[in-house]
C-alpha cells in the first residue's frame, strides 16, 4: 500500500499573498480610510460647538447673576451701566459685597473656534447684530469666529 504524500513538488502548495491580492487590500483599507477622517473631523467640529455653547452659556449666565445681585444693591454700580459688568475680567476678579468678594466666573473660557481667550461684546446701548462694542458695559458675548456651524448657522450669532 502506498502512503500519500504531501505534494511538495509544485508552487500549488505555497502559501502567501500575491500581488494582486496586496493591492486589493491596500485599495480596500485605503477607501475606508478616507471614509474615516471626514467623520473624525465631523466629530471633533461637533465636540468643538459643544464646547463653544457651553462656555457661551456659561459667561451670559454669569452676567445674568451679576446682573441679579446688582438689581439687589448687593454692591454700588456706575449710573450708565444698568446693572451690567463693566467687562468679563470683573466677573473673574469679582466684587466687594459687604465683607466677601463674590466672583461670578472662574476664568474667561477659550474660544474653541478661534483658539483665543477673545470674545466678542455687547452692551445694552449697542444693536443686537452689532459687531463693535460701544464699552459701556457687558450685555451679551459672542464669538468672534467667521465660521459656519454644521447646522448653517454663523458661530457668531450664537
Amino acid at each position: 500500500m502506498r502512503e500519500a504524500r504531501p505534494n511538495h513538488t509544485g508552487h500549488a502548495g505555497e502559501h502567501g499573498l500575491t500581488l494582486v491580492e496586496l493591492i486589493v487590500t491596500i485599495v480596500i483599507l485605503s477607501i475606508l480610510a478616507s471614509a474615516a477622517v471626514p467623520m473624525a473631523r465631523f466629530q471633533a467640529k461637533r465636540l468643538n460647538e459643544r464646547i463653544l455653547r457651553y462656555d457661551l452659556w456659561t459667561m451670559r449666565d454669569a452676567i445674568d447673576h451679576y446682573k441679579d445681585a446688582a438689581d439687589k444693591n448687593a454692591f454700588p454700580i456706575k449710573l450708565d451701566s444698568q446693572g451690567y459688568p463693566p467687562d468679563l475680567e470683573t466677573l473673574v476678579n469679582g466684587v466687594e459685597v459687604q465683607t466677601k468678594k463674590v466672583k461670578f466666573l472662574r476664568h474667561i473660557p477659550v474660544d474653541p473656534m478661534t483658539g483665543k481667550a477673545e470674545w466678542g461684546l455687547r452692551s445694552m446701548q449697542d444693536d443686537p447684530t452689532s459687531d463693535s462694542f460701544g464699552g459701556q458695559s457687558v450685555f451679551d458675548v459672542y464669538s468672534k469666529s467667521m465660521g459656519t456651524a454644521l447646522d448653517g448657522t454663523k458661530y457668531s450669532d450664537w
